[in-house]
């Protein structure tokens, strides 16, 4: 359904709720006009209880075809998004085959994605051992920045980078101004901690400590210095790395870094044993640590909250029978990320404003989408409807996204997205089934 216009008492605009109609034209924000606005054609009148957001910009998906379609795919995680209010996508250059390392790869990618889409989809470059000299092409063909692992990934296609070679990538990408993203745990220090077979979530944590994030945040850190480089960290677990990461910031480093919901909303005490859809690399780690990673978002040291979805057949998430050691690392939170974000933001008194922030405009920021995750005239129609009238009971087996396995399943949020618009056009959550989606390149 084509919108012309939405109406709603909460809508956010420059940071703040205030009643607006949003008034679209061609896909876009024409302009922000006062509640009783007067307009013609197709209307989304959204009820007092919801409220208007900007599109969710979740910059860290693995959506893995092609490959390992089996795990996920186009289809299933832009459906997946749409229902949950994500907009736009950044896809991660594994565990697709090929990766997304070469031009090749990058082709690979586009060509599969091409009428698959219900939102938007960009791509990440990936940063391998051997292929500094595609780094710049894949630059120029516009991929968002680039991927590497400073650990094993869990793929034999995409391996890590060692010191050197990461320095010598780093280098590389500061010569074009270009962005590192990276998988930061300490290879030597994961190698020397006990990792027996084991279904005990505490042997699993005990296999991933906080050194071996430390570590590795220090080494990007001094990466940074070294060569001017832009760099982002993903997925921050541990809270023991704020400081670093707060001092980098204050020294005036080009330094960004992320969190996602399950260490928002999980704590390893809580997990059962043999539970592999919480396993995840870097792991979901006590709760006064996810205490002091709420704090560091308010305090800014924390920018951004993604997804970091990342799927697996259920075969994949089962091997070792309950050994976490065997398991697949992933948790599938696409879907179910913004609300249940917003449902614990809420319970710490933070208003749905910051979440917004946090999930829309800074990770728009992060990859240059300035016509992305806010709601300004001359900005793509891109919008969430999140309704705090309405419970959000889960059910693994009705998530869209490919295999019914999820942290989260069994949980009930109060609040919901209930309506998603991309470009304008209305996602019915009962019915989705358009591919209004486009693929993104990097601004040039």
């Amino acid at each position: 359904m084509r919108l012309d216009a939405v109406q709603a008492a909460r809508v956010l605009v420059d940071g703040t709720f205030r009643p607006a109609t949003l008034t679209l034209r061609h896909g876009l924000i024409e302009a922000v006009e006062p509640l009783e606005h007067d307009v013609d054609g197709v209307v989304l009148r959204v009820p007092d209880t919801a409220y208007v957001v900007p599109g969710i910009v979740d910059t860290h998906v693995h959506i893995n075809e092609p490959g390992r379609t089996e795990w996920e795919g186009f289809v299933s995680a832009t459906e997946a998004a749409a229902l949950g209010g994500a907009t736009t996508l950044v896809d991660m250059p594994l565990n697709s085959i090929p990766p997304t390392t070469t031009l090749a790869g990058l082709a690979a990618k586009q060509e599969a994605a091409r009428g698959e889409l219900m939102v938007d989809v960009g791509f990440w470059g990936g940063a391998v051992p051997g292929n500094v000299a595609d780094l710049r092409p894949l630059w120029e063909a516009g991929v968002f920045g680039f991927k590497c692992f400073l650990s094993p990934s869990g793929v034999d296609e995409f391996p890590p980078l060692d010191p050197d070679g990461f320095l010598t990538a780093l280098k590389e990408i500061a010569s074009f101004d270009g962005l590192m993203i990276v998988h930061a745990e300490d290879a030597r220090i994961l190698e020397d901690s006990p990792a027996p077979p084991s279904r005990a979530y505490a042997d699993f944590l005990l296999s991933r400590p906080d050194e071996a994030e430390t570590a590795a945040i220090r080494q990007v850190l001094d990466g940074a210095r070294e060569t001017g480089a832009r760099v982002h960290v993903l997925h921050l677990s541990s809270a023991r790395g704020l400081d670093l990461l707060a001092e980098a910031k204050e020294e005036g480093l080009r330094v960004t870094v992320e969190t996602c919901p399950h260490y928002l909303c999980f704590a390893a005490e809580s997990i059962p044993d043999a539970a592999s859809q919480f396993k995840c690399c870097p792991p979901i780690r006590d709760a006064g640590n996810r205490e002091e990673l709420w704090q560091a978002l308010r305090a800014g040291v924390i920018d951004m909250v993604v997804s970091d979805h990342s799927p697996a057949t259920a075969e994949e998430k089962g091997r070792g029978d309950g050994d976490l050691q065997q398991a697949w690392g992933g948790v599938s939170g696409l879907q179910v990320g913004f609300s249940a974000v917003a449902f614990e933001a809420r319970r710490r008194n933070i208003g749905l404003e910051h979440v917004s922030r946090w999930m829309s405009r800074n990770t728009a920021d992060l990859v240059d989408l300035t016509a992305k995750g806010r709601i300004v005239p001359g900005a793509d129609a891109d919008l969430a409807v999140y309704d705090t009238g309405v419970d959000f009971r889960i059910e693994a087996t009705r998530l869209a996204h490919r295999n019914p396995i999820s942290a989260y399943d069994g949980l009930r949020y109060g609040g919901r997205v209930t309506r998603s618009v991309v470009r304008g056009n209305a996602i019915d959550v009962d019915h989705p089934d358009h591919r209004w989606g486009r693929q993104l390149r990097r601004p040039a």
